[in-house]
């Protein structure tokens, strides 16, 4: 049964992840559930999920060639970067102060993307120099996401829609993209310190791959103004989930 339930976890997390976002607490849940020691969970779980990111960036794949080829490569090298410096910091510190700061920034993030447009019309009045600013805050996303993965999607989407993208299917396409590539860092970083349990993350990954393709089909779907409602849910959801548990 303890099987089972990881399947299936890591098919709705990748599912998840590739509408909206926050597939680990699917994963992280359900691994210590099976008894997996949390610090292990944590890594596994960062494993487990990050095939679904390849399933939706193919998904996706279409929506992708909308963007600029130099600035997708940087945002690509921003990710990996960040990535790295996360997953590291993870490895040498606590996450007592971070488990704080969760739910902060979940909120933080929802509220960005519920009133992303507005931001980013303000953002552009304010500064002529956007890109500086789009680099910086998308370099602190992506250490973030190797530091703890959580929730990375809503925040990923948020920070999109500051930067003033508007299609959902691109901003989709790059979250996916941008956190598989932040993922394969961090995992072989985790790898590397000996922090994965094998049997679990192996069945898990063939999970998440399928649900990652299957939700990105079904996300590509839903009008644009349903799937924004949908993600502010969730997104909601993550932060009262993360207060109550503080």
């Amino acid at each position: 049964m303890d099987w089972i339930f990881l399947i299936i976890a890591a098919f709705l997390a990748g599912a998840l992840n590739a509408v909206a976002g926050g597939g680990t607490f699917l994963t992280l849940p359900a691994l210590i559930y099976a008894g997996i020691p949390p610090v292990s969970a944590n890594a596994t779980s960062t494993l487990a999920v990050f095939p679904g990111y390849l399933g939706a960036a193919i998904g996706y794949r279409h929506h992708l060639g909308e963007m600029d080829r130099k600035d997708l490569y940087l945002y690509v090298t921003i990710a990996a970067t960040g990535g790295l410096i996360g997953s590291l910091l993870l490895l040498i510190s606590s996450n007592t102060f971070f488990s704080f700061l969760i739910p902060w920034l979940l909120l933080f993030a929802t509220l960005i993307f519920a009133f992303g447009q507005s931001v980013a019309t303000w953002l552009q009045d304010q500064s002529k120099d956007t890109g500086r600013f789009q680099h910086v805050f998308l370099f602190l996303i992506c250490i973030y996401g190797g530091y703890f993965n959580g929730g990375l999607g809503i925040i990923l989407l948020a920070a999109f829609l500051t930067f003033g993208l508007t299609s959902m299917g691109l901003m989709n396409g790059l979250k996916n993209g941008l956190s598989l590539i932040l993922s394969i860092v961090s995992v072989l970083t985790f790898i590397w310190a000996g922090l994965i349990v094998w049997p679990q993350a192996l069945s898990m990954m063939a999970a998440s791959t399928i649900g990652g393709y299957f939700g990105a089909r079904w996300a590509m779907r839903l009008p644009d103004r349903i799937l924004r409602g949908f993600i502010i849910i969730i997104g909601t959801s993550m932060t009262f989930i993360f207060f109550t548990r503080q």
